[in-house]
């Protein structure tokens, strides 16, 4: 079996950007699909209740929000980079520009006008874990998708000096993180952007090259298989308690997201740094798994 293991559902538009990735670096890994909605047992028993898509894993290491899960990548495979020169690490501040309005605002382009009959469980699900309402989404859909055209005039500004991607001639992080929001829009067309890029020619040349990398190689496993290569597994830990934090190692606390009611985790604190989060924890099917987060989002405090 694959080293790495990708917890996804099809339309998660995070997910995309770890299985380009993953494609960008050429990598076989194993994938399971995950409910779209609450509840997702077998993928707490490796979380601890961290319930967001997508979650990478690799042994007894749960890697929680994408940025954690790049990070891993990064470190476990180093080449070819998702930081190529010559922006280099400004690829994350890069990415990080498609989180926050910009992803609301595309978020608002493609589902605000979804209808509520016979989606009902997943407009419950978004109203109690993110506090999305449909009438409140419908009312602000024409404000986000302004919005988000205006997101896409700068992509394509940006790229209308003939450079191939982003930050240069090879495709990065930033590349990843910001196709995915043109992406999510093709979700309800069938992949069809060509209404979005119509008059936008270096922004449709990019997706159209960003969308060319692929998936890698997966191969479809389950729940439990997954859950068992994490019992046949000890995890890793690199990195200390920073002691201005206010914490201790071995210490119990909690760990949730900003923005989210969902399930904090529970866990021994094993790092903590400004760059990371690591958690030690127990379960009757896993034995210890480390669950690993990154600092920027999180919310830490004592149990």
């Amino acid at each position: 079996m694959a080293s790495l293991i990708l917890h996804h559902y099809p339309t998660s538009p995070w997910a995309e950007v770890l299985r380009l990735a993953l494609g960008l670096k050429g990598l076989d890994y194993g994938s399971v699909e995950v409910p779209a909605t609450l509840p997702k047992d077998e993928l707490a028993v490796l979380t601890g209740g961290y319930a967001r898509t997508p979650v990478l894993q690799s042994g007894a290491d749960i890697f929680c929000d994408t940025a954690a899960a790049i990070d891993a990548l990064e470190t476990l495979h180093p080449d070819p980079t998702l930081f190529p020169a010559p922006l280099g690490q400004g690829h994350r501040l890069l990415a990080q520009q498609a989180q926050g309005p910009a992803f609301s605002a595309a978020v608002g382009a493609a589902i605000g006008d979804l209808p509520t009959e016979g989606l009902e469980a997943f407009w419950a699900d978004r109203e109690k874990r993110f506090g999305l309402k449909p009438a409140g989404m419908k009312a602000a859909a024409p404000h986000l998708a302004a919005q988000f055209q205006a997101h896409l005039a700068l992509l394509d500004a940006s790229l209308s000096d003939g450079r191939a991607y982003l930050g240069g001639p090879a495709a990065g992080h930033a590349d990843l993180a910001h196709y995915q929001l043109l992406w999510f829009q093709g979700v309800r067309t069938g992949g069809d952007l060509s209404a979005l890029v119509a008059d936008r020619p270096h922004l449709g040349a990019w997706a159209t090259r960003v969308s060319e990398i692929g998936h890698g190689r997966p191969t479809a496993i389950s729940a439990d298989e997954a859950i068992a290569v994490a019992s046949g597994a000890e995890p890793t830990i690199r990195g200390i308690v920073d002691p201005a934090s206010g914490f201790e190692a071995g210490q119990i606390v909690w760990v949730s997201q900003e923005g989210c009611q969902d399930a904090p985790t529970k866990g021994r604190l094993a790092v903590l740094t400004d760059r990371r989060i690591s958690l030690l924890r127990e379960h009757p099917r896993v034995g210890t798994v480390a669950v690993h987060f990154p600092r920027f989002g999180q919310i830490v405090r004592p149990a």
